[in-house]
């Protein structure tokens, strides 16, 4: 039967950056869809998500550290398979941006950005690719973003580093997909979330936005939890190195 291919049962998956925003709905769809979940937070991971994972059933951990700090990155790969049993979802959605004229954007944010964004996407992805890898299976999924498209304004490293996710996503595909490990990734659009905070309350650009996207209306966190499924499960297993653009329409417009 279709449906049971989007069954997670079984499966282990750890989400980065999933105290809030897309990384919160994220996980909980894949709970839902009956993975265990280990939940990650640069410091904490709010309550009420913890009790909405545990009233799907699934087991979950809850893992804290800023991804900033390189080491980090094996280590929460090792404890994800310590306290689970096993990696065969990894979710790199954890990401931070800066805001300034490329002219003035200090080296110091560009650093901070490219470690988080992409570096230490390779980083985990490498640390889970060695266990799927030697299991023959795994799911990778990449959060990219439009700006792995297009340049944007006024965030030269955010851009820099989601453009590199996406060709990062497609170069692990072209050495994993054979092996039965499919590395994805998913570019939302304009979601409202803590990193939109700024461009919404803007009138005049929120309403710039709003005007461009065909859907009418900025994305939600659950919009892309779906496509995190989908990418996430046995449905999935002929797409490799994909990014799939869950943008409303921007980008057909």
């Amino acid at each position: 039967m279709i449906l049971e291919t989007f069954q997670l049962k079984g499966k282990n998956a750890l989400v980065t950056g999933s105290s809030r925003g897309l990384g919160a709905a994220i996980a909980l769809a894949l709970a839902e869809a009956g993975a265990n979940v280990a939940l990650h937070g640069s410091s904490s991971v709010p309550a009420r998500l913890v009790e909405s994972i545990t009233k799907t059933g699934a087991r979950h951990l809850v893992l804290t550290g800023d991804l900033r700090q390189q080491e980090l990155c094996p280590v929460l790969v090792e404890q994800t398979i310590a306290g689970l049993g096993g990696i065969d979802i990894l979710v790199n959605n954890a990401g931070t941006i800066r805001r300034s004229p490329a002219v003035d954007f200090s080296m110091t944010d560009w650093m901070e950005v490219l470690q988080t964004n992409l570096t230490s996407v390779f980083q985990l992805s490498q640390a889970a690719g060695r266990h799927m890898l030697k299991q023959g299976s795994g799911k990778i999924i990449n959060i990219a973003s439009l700006l792995s498209f297009q340049g944007g304004v006024t965030v030269p490293s955010y851009a820099a580093a989601k453009g590199g996710v996406a060709q990062l996503t497609k170069a692990l595909a072209n050495e994993w997909a054979s092996k039965g490990v499919q590395v994805n990734a998913i570019a939302p659009g304009y979601m409202e979330t803590d990193n939109t905070k700024a461009l919404r309350e803007d009138q005049t650009r929120s309403r710039q936005i709003l005007e461009r996207i065909p859907a009418g209306r900025w994305g939600s966190p659950q919009d892309v939890a779906g496509a995190a499924v989908f990418l996430a499960s046995a449905a999935s297993n002929y797409i490799n190195g994909h990014i799939l653009a869950v943008d409303g329409g921007w980008l057909g417009r």
